[in-house]
């Protein structure tokens, strides 16, 4: 296990970033259970909020918080936000930047494909249940970042395991994608601010991926 893993304020860091960034890509502004989570954070500073921010430099993190805060300048029932929610992750048309990782890394393009099944024998060895959305393939990347933070607090030893060999194979790949075709700047920032967090995490622990293809 990495040295760091051993402080608590490391691991704490690890935690904020997943608990923080998760459930906005996992619920709808309105319908869903983190309207108190998009309140708070149109309530932001972004300087200041930047300047906290773990694993991104401050300059970067502010800059992505200032797109999330200008999203919810109209409120969080605003029709813009949650249409573009519901475009970006709900349908029914096709989605422009799928939040699942198969999507990207399974030759046929397909939900529930091979990372995601070893995703889930991954679990499975490490005594990993799933507590919330059993119909949601596990590597939405929401549901990732949900269980990254779940690690920091519970097995650590396994971050960068998780995180070299089911997240960052394809986070990055993802996300840029998603910032580039969001349409409504807190989803664009919220994409940019969990790019950099992941990366910056990866940087921190000094994680080796190997990179797979990409058919998307």
């Amino acid at each position: 296990m990495h040295e760091k893993l051993d402080q608590a304020d490391f691991r704490s860091r690890i935690a904020f970033v997943g608990e923080t960034l998760g459930p906005f890509f996992l619920q709808d502004p309105v319908k869903g259970d983190a309207r108190a989570a998009f309140e708070a954070v149109a309530a932001l500073d972004p300087h200041e909020a930047g300047e906290e921010w773990p694993f991104v430099s401050d300059e970067h993190a502010e800059r992505y918080l200032a797109l999330m805060t200008e999203g919810l300048a109209e409120g969080v029932d605003n029709d813009d936000l949650v249409w573009e929610y519901r475009r970006l992750f709900i349908g029914p048309a096709k989605k422009p930047a799928p939040p699942w990782g198969s999507v990207y890394t399974d030759r046929e393009c397909v939900v529930f494909g091979e990372s995601t099944l070893a995703l889930r024998r991954w679990m499975r060895e490490n005594g990993i249940e799933r507590t919330t959305d059993e119909k949601t393939p596990e590597d939405h990347i929401g549901l990732m970042l949900v269980l990254l933070a779940w690690l920091a607090d519970a097995k650590p030893e396994l971050i960068e395991q998780y995180l070299g060999d089911h997240v960052l194979t394809w986070s990055s790949h993802f996300l840029e994608q998603l910032a580039d075709v969001a349409e409504q700047p807190f989803y664009e920032g919220l994409a940019l601010l969990a790019k950099e967090s992941l990366e910056g995490l990866q940087s921190e622990l000094e994680i080796e991926v190997e990179y797979p293809r990409y058919y998307r």
